[in-house]
């Protein structure tokens, strides 16, 4: 009886894992790049924003005619325009004026500064008392204040959230590019496993392994594909396992990698094309008998048919080795 090539440590196996590399490149529209990787660093094309700003209702003023400004002897300003949000300033701001703003209004040149609504009285159609003194430059954002031309804004390995999607679109930026998402290929084996659907007979259990590997590689934001299940048979296996490293970037094959006369899977990775054993065995309960290997660049993965057992590998490794093949920067949370 062949016994496990060499048990490794999960940090032997991490170590392994991380030397794959992403599987491939694309360009995607903005409208679907949520939960996908940037394949490289991105320059702001411009200056966010690209004009002074207000970040307040209020007056936009010059700030130096506020000085001294209190309640019991406001700043008195005429209010010379109003700015409409959208459009530019009709005219400057001289001393002594003021011009009243909404939030994400262009500041008026002459003016710095803005003073907030709540701190300024009307008195008629022009007449302004101004309650409270401001510091140049208040309530307003400058050109560049979020991201200034040519600066790095996101890094190549980044997880495109929605804030990040809100970034791209403010620059203008209606294309992204990423990696391709991988494609993992999985295989349910053994005799005793019949579909979800059927009514298994004594000795025999339903494919749960089938919808558990589905719905993780699904949350990973991977694309499952089912390849079917397949009876304790060399040629089937060999068959589906040789059609999986052509149609997908990773192939799991669920059960049949336990040391046994029955356990078809490592075998069967022998037979593919330039392939490596990485791993045969880890030092870890449930889960001990998991097999990595490489065909050419492609992981090829033997999972325990148990499905805690696989269900707590995939969790705890594969999840790292998906995220490594889309490109991700950040380390699995485990």
């Amino acid at each position: 009886m062949e016994t496990f090539f060499k048990v490794k440590t999960p940090q032997e196996v991490f170590a392994i894992i991380d030397g794959f590399l992403p599987v491939g490149k694309e360009m995607i529209p903005l409208e679907e790049a949520l939960g996908r990787t940037l394949n490289r660093d991105l320059a702001a094309p411009e200056d966010l924003p690209h004009f002074s700003r207000s970040s307040m209702d209020g007056y936009a003023v010059r700030a130096q005619d506020t000085f001294g400004a209190s309640e019991s002897l406001p700043a008195l300003l005429e209010v010379c325009t109003e700015v409409n949000t959208g459009r530019p300033p009709e005219t400057d701001i001289r001393p002594g004026q003021a011009a009243k703003i909404s939030t994400g209004g262009m500041l008026p040149e002459g003016a710095d500064g803005v003073v907030m609504v709540e701190y300024c009285r009307p008195l008629d159609g022009r007449a302004l008392e101004v309650s409270r003194s401001i510091s140049p430059l208040e309530n307003v954002i400058l050109p560049g204040d979020d991201f200034k031309k040519g600066s790095i804004f996101l890094h190549k390995g980044t997880c495109l959230r929605p804030q990040e999607l809100g970034v791209l679109a403010g620059l203008g930026l209606s294309e992204v590019p990423v990696f391709r998402r991988p494609r993992v290929a999985f295989i349910s084996t053994g005799d005793e496993v019949v579909p979800a659907r059927e009514m298994p007979l004594p000795g025999q259990v339903r494919d749960v392994n089938r919808y558990t590997l589905s719905g993780f590689c699904t949350e990973l934001q991977s694309e499952p594909l089912y390849l079917g299940l397949c009876p304790d048979e060399p040629a089937a296996l060999e068959t589906l396992v040789l059609k999986g490293v052509r149609q997908a970037d990773t192939v799991w094959v669920s059960g049949g990698s336990s040391v046994g006369t029955r356990d078809l899977t490592l075998q069967i990775f022998k037979t593919l094309p330039d392939f490596e054993l990485l791993v045969h065995g880890i030092s870890i309960s449930p889960g001990k008998p998991t097999i990595i290997g490489r065909s050419g660049t492609k992981p090829v993965v033997g999972l325990p048919g148990h499905v805690a057992s696989a269900l707590i590998v995939a969790e705890v490794f594969l999840s790292r080795l998906v995220l490594r093949l889309s490109g991700r920067a950040e380390e699995p949370s485990f």
